[in-house]
């Protein structure tokens, strides 16, 4: 296997596939044995992203149908591997022959064809694609349920797409109830006519749009995770950046904190029912890599769509001269809309591989 297609150190996933291959396909290894998960719990999730659910999303359909062959039964993990996989059925490859050797501006085409050659097979994007993410979700789905057994959750939304941002704070009960329930996956259901509007705008222009992503883990225990590099900002920030178009990340009062002063930005501390915690929770949740006991906050920036139908300066690679191209095929206005549930499920696998890591590793 290619670098670049594993993470985690005890929780930890292995995804192969590509977009217009027979499928993408997921081991997981590291997940305790006895936890309840089911083919339908596994799928229920898988839902969430599935394509071509409403306009404001790509028009391929794809069924998304999980199938496990190892690591789950009778609703139980086995304490093995757990192999899944879906399968691509709704291909039209024939819309890539046209451009096989034209980049694709804002697509890693280029940089690919330099790094595995003129014949690598880049139909649909192939493992650069947004399609790979499946696997991130069918992970997330297995971790949702390790970390319910210690009350831990995991939760996202739409926080802006476009111009158009949710400006007030949204409760946890918010984001749990709404989302999944709009067609922008949004918690504020005020901002959603304004965020379809965005995003229909943009695609009656042959065009597309960006947006961020807000995600929140509750119930981690102060003192989890590791300092430096095994921080629990790294870790999920390596998985996040494995999202196709997430192109930033911020924790807690992230670039707006850089503003404020001091005394402003630190959270202060307080007792409540016997427990520590702060006033404000500007950190995100994070000190020094490690859990303060408070929601971890994250909110992930998604790039506008790099597929879009208006004409576009290029580059013919097979006779090195200066072109045009304009896409045809299938592709989401807005990747933030679809995005929502993977960040959810990338900040589900990253919290159990913390979790999971020597207790020692945080206490010595």
């Amino acid at each position: 296997m290619m670098d670049g297609f594993e993470f985690g150190e005890k929780f930890k996933l292995k995804v192969s596939g590509s977009s217009h291959g027979p499928s993408v396909e997921l081991e997981l290894y590291g997940c305790p044995a006895g936890v309840e998960v089911s083919v339908q719990d596994i799928q229920a999730e898988l839902d969430k992203r599935k394509p071509g659910q409403s306009i404001l999303t790509t028009s391929r359909k794809e069924d998304d149908l999980v199938e496990v062959s190892s690591g789950i039964a009778d609703g139980l993990t086995t304490g093995g591997a757990i192999s899944m996989l879906i399968r691509n059925k709704n291909t039209i490859s024939a819309h890539y022959e046209s451009i096989k050797f034209k980049p694709r501006p804002s697509h890693a085409d280029y940089p690919a064809r330099v790094k595995y050659g003129m014949d690598f097979d880049l139909r649909g994007g192939a493992f650069f694609s947004a399609r790979m993410t499946a696997a991130f979700v069918m992970a997330g789905a297995v971790a949702k349920k390790f970390l319910a057994q210690k009350g831990v959750k995991t939760m996202a939304f739409t926080k802006s797409i476009g111009k158009v941002n949710v400006a007030r704070e949204v409760s946890d009960e918010e984001i749990l109830t709404n989302v999944y329930h709009n067609p922008v996956n949004t918690a504020a259901p005020e901002a959603a006519e304004a965020m379809v509007a965005e995003v229909e705008a943009a695609r009656r222009d042959g065009d597309s749009v960006g947006g961020v992503v807000e995600c929140r883990v509750t119930g981690l225990p102060p003192g989890a995770g590791d300092p430096l590099f095994k921080s629990i900002e790294s870790t999920i920030a390596q998985a996040v950046f494995a999202i196709p178009a997430a192109k930033g990340i911020e924790f807690g009062s992230g670039f707006a904190g850089s503003a404020s002063r001091g005394s402003a930005n630190n959270d202060e501390y307080r007792l409540k029912d016997g427990r520590v915690v702060t006033t404000s929770n500007n950190s995100g949740g994070i000190l020094g890599g490690l859990s303060t006991g408070m929601p971890i906050v994250f909110r992930v920036a998604f790039k506008p769509t790099a597929s879009i139908f208006k004409e576009q300066r290029t580059v013919d690679l097979s006779s090195m001269t200066e072109t045009t191209l304009k896409l045809e095929g299938r592709h989401d206005p807005c990747i933030a809309i679809r995005a929502v549930p993977v960040v959810e499920h990338v900040a589900a696998f990253t919290t159990a591989d913390i979790l999971l890591r020597p207790e020692e590793r945080g206490r010595n």
